[in-house]
């Protein structure tokens, strides 16, 4: 049973049951280089890949060119917009679907939890992710055109991004439009 305590204002306060006084806890402070400790061997942090597509020629397939990576693409090439309602985010190179317009498609060799892009699409786009399976994990939508000097609501370069355990593959689709991606970058559970 719990003994009164006086905390009064003009004195400190004072168990009468010597078993509280914090003196007799063994009390480790949170901040000592053992509680700050990790063992990182146990945690794993997410590594962030950024594709460095500058290096790419204009109309080069892009297929195994980042495999070392984790990626291979499909239905991709390389390009240097030449219409200015599809700029760039940074550099001249881009992504495109090609030679079958409004459709990409990436596989990872294993399993990321993140992937983003910045894209620019002449309609309404749907990005979807998918598991191992091609069950499908979740999906994110530019609800609309958003090229350059345009009336969108939405910046050319909108940043689109999917969260979800294993993902395995991920698909850009934009039915009866063409789209640029650029700064496109995944993480993989480290």
């Amino acid at each position: 049973m719990l003994k009164q305590a006086c905390l009064q204002s003009d004195q400190q306060p004072k168990f009468e049951d010597q078993k509280l006084m914090l003196d007799n806890f063994d009390i480790q402070d949170i901040h000592s280089p053992m509680h700050r400790a990790v063992d990182t061997e146990k945690v794993s942090k997410p590594k962030s890949i950024d594709l460095n597509i500058e290096d790419l020629k204009c109309f080069e397939v892009v297929k195994h060119q980042y495999q070392k990576l984790g990626v291979v693409f499909d239905n991709c090439i390389a390009i240097q917009p030449s219409n200015p309602a599809f700029p760039t985010n940074s550099g001249s190179m881009v992504l495109m679907g090609a030679p079958k317009g409004g459709y990409l498609e990436a596989t990872f060799l294993q399993p990321v939890q993140l992937v983003s892009a910045l894209v620019t699409s002449s309609q309404r786009l749907v990005l979807s992710a998918y598991h191992r399976d091609r069950q499908l994990l979740t999906q994110t939508v530019l609800p609309g055109a958003n090229l350059a000097n345009s009336d969108s609501v939405l910046p050319p370069n909108t940043r689109l991004s999917l969260k979800a355990h294993e993902i395995y593959s991920i698909t850009f689709c934009a039915f009866d439009g063409q789209f640029t991606i650029d700064g496109f970058s995944f993480c993989i559970s480290g």
